[in-house]
Parts: C-alpha cells; sequence; structure tokens
C-alpha cells in the first residue's frame, strides 16, 4: 500500500554533449575570467569552458576532474547563480553562462565515452587517514592521492558519500550518479572502509599508532538540532533521519510518518526544503513549511523556494515553534505556534523575528519535521584538538590544522553547514598543507 502510494520522481536530466557545446558557444572567453574566482573549489569554469569551445573535450573534462574530483556533483548540487555564475561577463548582455550545467554535461560525457582524466602517481610510500567519505573528505583523498599518497577512508555509515549520498534527496542527486563519482577515487587507489567509527583521541591515536602519517577529520554534522522543551511526542522527527530513510529503497518508516497526514517542516533552509518535498512525494495530504521570517528572507536558494511553491507546499512564513500539542494519549496533535514581525537587522544582515505576544495558535498536523540545523553528534572531538562552544573543531583558515599534531579537520566539522563546493574546498586545502608536511617531514 505504501509502494503504490509513494511518487518519487527522477534525477532530472542535464544538458547533453551537443546542448552543453551550444552552452559554451556563448562564453566571451574572457581573460582573467571572474568566473573561475568565483569558484570556492577552483574548479576553473574559465579554462574548462574555453577548452571546450576550442574542441579540446577531453582537455576540458580533465580540467574539471582534476582540481575537483565530486565536479559532476557540484555541477548538480552547487548554487551557481550565486557563485561562477554570478561572476559571468554574459551577464552584461544576456544571460550567465550555464556553468554548472556544463560542468555536469562534460563529466557525464566522460562516462559515456569511458574517458578517464585522472593519472595515477608513483606512490611516496607514505599513507594518511581521512574520517568521513562526504565532499570534504574525498576531496583531500582525490588530492592525496594524485600526488601518490596511499589513502584510507573511514567511514561510519555502511555506504560512501556523506551528505551527498545521505542528507540529498535521491530526486535531486541519485545514487548511480555518486557511485560513477566514486569510481574515480577508486581508480586512483583510495581505499574506503565503512560501517567503521573513529572518535576522538583514542580513535585518532589508533591510527597514528599503525603508520598514518596524518589523518584528515570530516565526519560532517550529523546530529539534528531539536526544538527546546524535552523530548518530543512520537510523530516528531529530525531532518538527518528523514532524508536519510527517504533515500533507502524501503522508505517504509518514512512514508508511514508523513502518508495521507498533514505535515509541517520547521525551518527555511535547503533542507527544510528538501524535507518538505519529500513529505509530499511520500504521500503527505499537506505539507506546511514553517518559517520565522520572511519568505524574502529564507536562507534556501530562491529556486528551491520556488520549486517548493510548484510542488504545492505551502509556507507559513512570521510563525515561531512554541511547542507540541498532544492528544489525551500524548501523541502528536499539532504544532504550536506564535506570530512573528520582522524587526532591526541582526549580525547575519537579515531582520530579526519578533515574537508577538497573545498571538498563539495552533496548526493541526500529524507529522512534523525539524529543520533547523545540524550539530556534531555524540563524537568526543574536544580530547583531541581545540573545540569551539557549538563543538566545531577550531582549524587554521587556508589549511585546516588543528591543535593537534598531525591531525587535520575541514567541512561542516569546522565551519559549521555550508555547501558542497565549500567543502570541497577545505578538503583540497587541507590536502596541500599535508603534502607540504610530509614533503618537509614537519607538522
Amino acid at each position: 500500500m505504501i509502494a503504490d502510494s509513494m511518487h518519487m520522481p527522477k534525477m532530472p536530466k542535464g544538458l547533453s554533449f551537443p546542448e552543453a557545446v551550444l552552452e559554451a558557444d556563448r562564453c566571451l572567453l574572457c581573460h582573467d575570467a571572474p568566473c573561475s574566482k568565483g569558484c570556492p573549489a577552483d574548479t576553473d569554469p574559465g579554462a574548462f569552458i574555453r577548452k571546450l569551445r576550442l574542441k579540446n573535450v577531453t582537455g576540458a573534462i580533465r580540467t574539471i576532474k582534476k582540481s575537483n574530483i565530486l565536479g559532476g556533483a557540484c555541477g548538480v548540487l552547487c548554487p551557481t547563480a550565486r557563485l561562477c555564475e554570478k561572476e559571468c561577463s554574459a551577464t552584461g548582455i544576456g544571460q550567465a553562462i550555464r556553468i554548472g550545467a556544463i560542468q555536469r554535461a562534460l563529466v557525464e560525457h566522460s562516462w559515456a565515452i569511458g574517458f578517464q582524466a585522472l593519472e595515477k602517481a608513483p606512490s611516496r610510500g607514505q599513507k594518511v587517514a581521512v574520517v568521513g567519505s562526504g565532499p570534504a573528505g574525498l576531496a583531500c583523498a582525490a588530492e592525496l592521492a594524485q600526488a601518490g599518497v596511499q589513502v584510507t577512508v573511514f567511514e561510519e555509515r555502511a555506504e560512501a558519500g556523506g551528505v551527498i549520498r545521505y542528507g540529498v534527496p535521491s530526486y535531486r542527486f541519485d545514487e548511480a550518479f555518486l557511485a560513477h563519482e566514486l569510481a574515480d577515487l577508486a581508480f586512483l587507489g583510495v581505499e574506503i572502509i565503512c560501517n567503521t567509527r573513529i572518535e576522538g583521541a583514542e580513535g585518532a591515536g589508533k591510527l597514528l599508532a599503525q603508520g598514518y602519517k596524518a589523518i584528515f577529520l570530516a565526519p560532517g554534522l550529523w546530529k539534528a538540532i531539536e526544538l527546546p522543551g524535552g523530548k518530543a511526542p512520537a510523530g516528531v522527527e529530525g531532518s538527518v533521519a528523514f532524508l536519510a530513510g527517504s533515500r533507502q529503497k524501503d522508505r517504509g518508516e518514512q512514508a508511514r510518518l508523513v502518508e495521507g497526514r498533514d505535515v509541517a517542516v520547521i525551518g527555511g533552509g535547503s533542507v527544510a526544503i528538501d524535507c518538505a518535498e519529500t513529505a509530499k512525494h511520500l504521500g503527505a495530504r499537506d505539507v506546511y513549511l514553517v518559517y520565522r521570517r520572511s519568505f524574502a528572507e529564507m536562507p534556501a536558494e530562491p529556486e528551491e523556494s520556488f520549486s517548493a511553491l510548484r510542488e504545492g507546499i505551502h509556507f507559513l512564513v512570521l510563525n515561531t515553534p512554541a511547542g507540541y500539542a498532544t492528544d489525551a494519549k500524548g501523541a502528536l496533535s499539532g504544532l504550536r505556534l506564535r506570530r512573528c514581525r520582522l524587526g532591526a537587522k541582526d549580525a547575519s544582515g537579515r531582520r530579526s523575528p519578533e515574537e508577538l505576544p497573545g498571538s498563539d495558535w495552533t496548526l493541526e498536523v500529524g507529522a512534523v519535521i525539524e529543520a533547523i540545523g545540524n550539530g556534531p553528534d555524540s563524537a568526543n572531538w574536544s580530547d583531541l584538538a581545540h573545540t569551539d562552544s557549538r563543538g566545531l573543531i577550531v582549524t587554521e583558515a587556508g589549511t585546516g590544522k588543528t591543535s593537534a599534531a598531525s591531525v587535520y579537520a575541514g567541512g561542516d566539522i569546522s565551519s559549521g553547514p555550508g555547501l558542497v563546493v565549500e567543502a570541497v574546498r577545505d578538503g583540497k586545502a587541507a590536502a596541500r598543507a599535508i603534502l607540504e608536511t610530509l614533503a618537509g617531514g614537519t607538522r
């Protein structure tokens, strides 16, 4: 019954290769291309689009993959409109070049023609451990492996990929696409060991004792932040568990949570949008996205918000959660809300929500998904390296060095929730710092 009622769309197709060539032909071939400066991961769109325009197709593919092992994933998931495409000079005369779409098309074309853009390097006889197989960990591993370092990635979960496997709905990024990206890591000789948790000073100490010359920590943020007020009633689930479960082949538990029910999703970011759309696809009757600021203040990308509107998601803005309502048996019966208005701007540059006294009301729903942010899980990193008040590992800017000798960190665990491309940047930066250390014999 559940399987019949679910309607999970497939990941949309990107540009065909001929379409990508036509799109690249619009490029102005700027000197010192501003689009390249807009890419946090230094994927260098100015270079790969120029090569494509000059019909050096394999050279274009090589530029992407050698600089960004997740070049295909970033082509799908990056908010290019506010990164590389925002800097595109073509915006002065028309629309920006569709850089992300071209990037994705080139990577997919390499799979279609069987072209391997990467090269194996002679072994340096040194090995490095990477903790976490998300974007930061994979980027670090690829950079090190291309320099001849033997890399082992330790992943706590059953499969590799981190947030792009477990935290992104399958209709936005599917497993087949990820499998192609992971195959490039395998080609480079990177070993990924799953179902293995590495934690704190003890875990790091064991790795160093096994001969690993350095450790890169990129475990991500997997603990969903909960509303204050104690234990939530049954029917309330965090975004991490909900999205991860929805990617499983069964999806039974997540479907049973929302199917046929009115559902509230708390939050205004990209994860909240993903949860709302996923709930709708899993058979929810009506889905309400509850956000304490205005629609214009939402941190989600505009296209994501508009996509949710097209899906029929209801936006309840200027409402902040005040707790849960339950029936006589203690089961969830609604989400208690308090209306807000916008006040002065806060440190984020957005206008702060001000609660309106006496405006409480209850939204009757049968399920609630909390998507108000993620933090570190129970792993104790503070006994290994300095951490901040949020439990994030403190690192040196540009290198990922921590206060612990031979230990580096990057991605969400050091900078908080961010973009895939930003995690790739962190992984690459740490890899460069590790290589300098390995070459010099010092930390």
